[in-house]
């Protein structure tokens, strides 16, 4: 093994120890820094020479099957590895930058998974979220930022449900970000013609009882989750808002009806990750201590469903109406309260 070699094992072994989310390989004028992102926060690890990271920078492409000789263009690419015995997959994105290549390495363990235990920092909520699953048809959306756990949620409760209910699950991804062997999982892949609405067509002919769309990202993907509702199937999906109210707006702008809204919407769930308060450190945690937590992050959620839904639905046509529901700002403060979590959790939410 050549020194580059062992150096891109030691990053992504170093990564995977402190249960980190991304590696970044930052250019500077005269070298570069490998940071990574944990419970959300970037942490400098290493600083290196300009020669160590272009040549760490090209290893890691050569490896995720890209063009190792384009440097101007942004580029993909996706690999598995094994880190002592485990399987980790790695998604790699490059950016040019005025110095040099940025690579980005997003590291989804194959073992990793979040027991329903620790799914949320409420039980009840957790619970909540299990009886909606016991719905015969609708769509639930799931809604949040990139990084607030929406993927890990969908997942634990499909691989739940799986083994309570013994029902049959189909996800159609793209790309596929967790894979699994007790659901079944589609990859959009357009060059093969298998788009969202081939691989739905293709998916509602496979018996399935619960279907999960990766993300609603536009009109198309918005009106596929609505139709595989309305043909008497459950749908889980993904959306990026800041909160329950939101994502009735975003179904609107992509041209869902008020009808087919109240005809489907089960729920809708905005999630956030916050950082539990360490028992040992008097301030902020150690990132020692942090590699020592096994549970350093917990979900919170704000469940809009039943009368409350329907309430909102009706602000949002223009009627008047009155609803009263846990906001995410309310769960932190309820968090805050109790000892579980810092009071800058609640930093931002005014």
């Amino acid at each position: 093994m050549t020194e580059i070699e062992q150096f891109a094992t030691y990053i992504i072994r170093d990564a995977c120890e402190c249960r980190s989310s991304d590696v970044h390989i930052v250019p500077r004028k005269k070298d570069a820094v490998i940071q990574l992102r944990i419970d959300q926060e970037l942490i400098l690890k290493r600083v290196i020479s300009k020669e160590m990271s272009e040549r760490l920078i090209s290893h890691f492409k050569f490896l995720g099957g890209m063009d190792i000789g384009e440097r101007r263009k942004p580029q993909n690419g996706a690999l598995t590895t094994s880190i002592d015995h485990y399987q980790v997959n790695l998604r790699l994105s490059t950016l040019p930058t005025s110095h040099d290549e940025s690579l980005v390495i997003r590291l989804l363990p194959h073992q990793q998974s979040t027991s329903l235990k620790h799914l949320s920092l409420f039980p009840e909520h957790t619970k909540k979220l299990i009886s909606l699953l016991k719905f015969s048809h609708g769509l639930i959306i799931f809604t949040g930022p990139t990084g607030s756990g929406k993927t890990t949620t969908l997942y634990t409760l499909l691989h739940e449900v799986k083994h309570l209910f013994n029902r049959n699950v189909i996800t159609l991804e793209d790309p596929i970000e967790k894979p699994s062997e007790t659901v079944l999982q589609v990859q959009v892949n357009e060059r093969a013609g298998i788009t969202y609405t081939t691989g739905l067509k293709a998916i509602l002919r496979h018996d399935p009882d619960i279907i999960m769309v990766g993300e609603i990202r536009d009109s198309e993907t918005a009106k596929i989750a609505v139709r595989a509702a309305l043909t008497g199937h459950l749908v889980l999906t993904t959306m990026h808002t800041k909160d329950t109210k939101g994502s009735l707006y975003r179904l609107l702008e992509f041209g869902v009806s008020f009808q087919e809204m109240e005809q489907t919407l089960v729920a809708v769930a905005a999630q956030r990750l916050v950082e539990i308060r360490c028992p040992l450190c008097s301030g902020k945690c150690h990132p020692a201590c942090k590699k020592m937590r096994k549970h350093r992050q917990s979900s919170i959620y704000e469940l809009l469903y039943g009368k409350e839904l329907s309430a909102v639905m009706r602000e949002v046509k223009g009627e008047n109406a009155d609803y009263d529901y846990k906001t995410l700002r309310d769960v932190i403060l309820k968090g805050i309260a109790l000892g579980y979590l810092y009071p800058h959790s609640l930093d931002g939410w005014g």
